[in-house]
C-alpha cells in the first residue's frame, strides 16, 4: 500500500515557476518508481515525468523537456517536480503516482494521489 499526497500547486503567470511536491508513505513505498501525470479539462491524463526508484533514470514528455525537472529525496520520501517557464498549456491538475513497472508506461501506475491544481495565467 502506497499513499501519495501532492502539494505546491497554485496560480502562476506564464513564464513563471512552481515546484510540486509529493509526499510518499507506505512500508515498501521506497521501492516504487514515481511519476507525475496531469489532466486538463476535456483532455486525457498524460504522463509528464517519472523517476526510477533506485537509479537516476528519468522520463519526460516531449512537451516539458528542458522546462521540468523531476527529483526525489529518499530521506524525506518525497518526489518533486520543478516546473519552469510555465505555459498556458501546462495548466492542469497534477497527480503523483507510483509503479513497480517500467516508469514510462502510464498503464503501469496503480497508486495515485488526490491531485494538485496548477493554473497558469497570461
Amino acid at each position: 500500500q502506497v499513499t501519495l499526497v501532492e502539494s505546491g500547486g497554485g496560480l502562476v503567470q506564464a513564464g513563471g515557476s512552481l515546484r510540486l511536491s509529493c509526499a510518499v508513505s507506505g512500508r515498501t513505498s521506497s521501492t516504487y518508481s514515481k511519476g507525475w501525470f496531469r489532466q486538463a479539462p476535456g483532455k486525457e491524463r498524460e504522463l509528464v515525468s517519472a523517476i526510477n526508484w533506485s537509479n537516476d533514470n528519468t522520463y519526460y514528455a516531449d512537451s516539458v523537456k528542458g522546462r521540468f525537472t523531476i527529483s526525489r529525496d529518499n530521506a524525506r520520501n518525497t518526489v518533486y517536480l520543478q516546473m519552469n517557464n510555465l505555459k498556458l498549456s501546462d495548466a492542469a491538475v497534477y497527480y503523483c503516482a507510483a509503479t513497480r513497472g517500467s516508469l514510462d508506461n502510464p498503464t503501469n501506475y496503480r497508486s495515485w494521489g488526490q491531485g494538485t491544481q496548477v493554473i497558469v495565467s497570461s
